[in-house]
């Protein structure tokens, strides 16, 4: 047992990533390829709509905080996963351990409802064209992402600061990444508030996630069932189709991990799996299918890499 005036210096053990010695290096070398991948494709995609005024538009300006999100949760696992592969020492701080938490939920949350809003803008954009530019006007638009980046942020901040009072019993960490369920597991004290206030947040991020999409989604169907151009009902049924399908993807992929921390009967190293995945596969499909599908910021980043081949001759 640590008392609360020594708990910031307690270090903590993850689980051990049980690689050969003759893996080592192989997996360093995919993981930076793999991080860095994730950085150069989110990262075009937030050069490319602040470069281009063509593109400050309210769609493209909700699609900038996916990539930069995507980022933030790639940046908040791989540089600690790395260090750890190289030098084969799964040691972490407390106080890392709580931020890299914080960074990771903060990043989780963060996805469904950035894809929430972006729905929402589909929503209104293809049932009331008309009316679009006067529901998603600038103000507007500044007005949904400090809202929903500030409540957000409050929310993550709170679950987090409820870790703060209670001591350690325990430093080992049967997780590859640190979560608020697996931070409550080495916790000494009853954490039936924390564990209530995070199934809250879960269920109410999940819930109205689910809700707004298959509101949006529904309306989005019948609208595009029901217009007569043919060209422009199967533009929209493939896009939406495709937002949909990762949607569900991430839905499914981050309720998994934190649900079957609460259920004996998953196997820990599926739960495992699945909570790295999260800030793989998202971080490198999001840009293909949300900013390099997208025919505007596509020809955008055609056009830069022409001219600088052009200048280069």
């Amino acid at each position: 047992m640590y008392p609360n005036g020594s708990v910031l210096s307690v270090i903590l053990t993850l689980h051990s990533l049980k690689l050969p010695q003759a893996s080592i290096y192989p997996a360093f070398i995919f993981g930076i390829a793999t991080y860095l991948t994730i950085l150069l494709c989110n990262l075009t995609i937030v050069v490319t709509i602040c470069e281009n005024r063509n593109l400050h538009n309210p769609m493209c300006i909700l699609l900038l905080n996916l990539p930069i999100n995507d980022a933030m949760g790639a940046t908040s696992l791989f540089p600690q996963l790395l260090y750890s592969i190289w030098s084969q020492d799964r040691s972490i701080s407390y106080p890392a351990c709580l931020l890299q938490g914080f960074f990771v939920h903060l990043y989780g949350g963060a996805s469904h409802v950035i894809l929430t809003a972006m729905a929402f803008d589909r929503y209104i954009a293809i049932c009331f064209p008309l009316r679009y530019g006067a529901i998603m006007t600038t103000s507007n638009l500044v007005i949904i992402i400090i809202v929903m980046w500030l409540i957000h942020f409050i929310i993550i901040f709170v679950l987090f600061c409820l870790l703060i009072p209670y001591k350690i019993c325990q430093k080992y960490m049967a997780d590859l990444v640190c979560y608020n369920p697996s931070l409550m597991k080495i916790m000494c004290e009853d954490t039936t508030v924390n564990n209530i206030y995070g199934l809250f947040i879960l269920s109410l991020y999940h819930c109205i996630s689910l809700s707004v999409v298959a509101f949006t989604y529904i309306h989005i169907l019948i609208t595009c069932v029901t217009n007569k151009q043919s060209d422009t009902k199967i533009k929209a049924l493939q896009t939406c189709g495709t937002y949909l399908v990762v949607f569900l993807f991430l839905e499914f992929n981050t309720l998994f991990p934190l649900i079957s921390h609460r259920s004996e009967f998953v196997p820990a190293f599926l739960r495992r799996a699945f909570s790295i995945s999260n800030f793989i596969f998202p971080p490198l499909v999001n840009p293909l299918v949300y900013g390099f599908k997208t025919k505007e910021i596509r020809q955008k980043i055609f056009t830069f890499f022409k001219n600088k081949k052009i200048n280069s001759f």
